[in-house]
């Protein structure tokens, strides 16, 4: 990614190679359908070429909430039919994902407020403006725990420093995880004069989700038939303030 809140340099910023430029394009039959689906899909130079006006791209003036890997769709067209007064969008890498995710929300009927992009995660300033973003949802990240896989790690110190300029002042941040670890990432990796704690739990399949509304997808209900906890933090984004060096961070709070 770029500097934070910055739009990545062209010669790294993410992009859909076009079939052609595979030598094997027919190996993944979901490479063509992708460029080929349509809305609600949206290939990664037209999900780009509406940063900063999203808005107009779903011809409506609504809180935009993105959730970031959306696996199969099936939290993303849950909480799209939960919540039709926000305009959706899901962000996956992997092209059978998106169209899988594509054919929930059609099936759900709430491809006209919802979207699926093919885009990186770490280079979210490509795709939204300063404060675009009311809501940003991550589940069930790769906690990636060996220290030489700590590059592939999603819940860094840059991915916050990106998502406090593009999440507006009160905006949330929800994680729902497996891994413990992904919390103490979170916790340690969010700046505190940036992001304040606002509802956390230990087990959303015992005691439930912090917030109001809510998915249990097909992979969370592995957890509970394992009798395996699954964690939730739920964050808001604070107007950024000075704070006294010896602050600690939100995991010492």
């Amino acid at each position: 990614m770029g500097k934070a809140g910055k739009p990545t340099p062209d010669a790294h910023r993410f992009r859909d190679k076009t079939p052609e430029e595979y030598k094997r394009p027919d190996l993944n039959p979901y490479l063509k359908k992708h460029r080929e689906y349509g809305l609600p899909v949206l290939r990664a130079d037209q999900a780009a070429a509406n940063i900063g006006a999203w808005n107009s791209h779903f011809k409506r003036d609504a809180p935009l909430h993105v959730e970031i890997g959306s696996g199969n769709g099936f939290f993303l067209a849950g909480r799209a039919t939960q919540s039709p007064e926000f305009n959706w969008l899901g962000l996956e890498i992997r092209f059978k994902r998106v169209v899988l995710t594509a054919r929930k929300l059609e099936n759900a009927e709430v491809q006209e407020h919802a979207r699926i992009a093919r885009y990186d995660a770490k280079q979210l300033s490509d795709l939204f403006a300063p404060g675009e973003i009311q809501c940003v949802y991550v589940n069930h990240p790769d906690p990636w725990p060996k220290e030489r896989q700590a590059k592939n790690r999603l819940l860094s110190e840059a991915f916050f420093a990106d998502l406090a300029n593009l999440v507006a002042p009160e905006g949330e941040f929800r994680l729902k995880t497996d891994h413990h670890i992904n919390v103490e990432a979170t916790l340690e990796n969010a700046a505190p004069d940036q992001w304040e704690q606002i509802g956390r739990s230990d087990d959303v399949n015992e005691i439930g989700a912090p917030w109001p509304l809510d998915i249990v997808t097909n992979y969370q209900r592995k957890f509970l038939e394992r009798g395996e906890p699954v964690y939730a933090l739920w964050l808001r984004r604070t107007p950024a303030r000075s704070l006294d060096k010896d602050t600690p961070s939100l995991a010492k709070k």
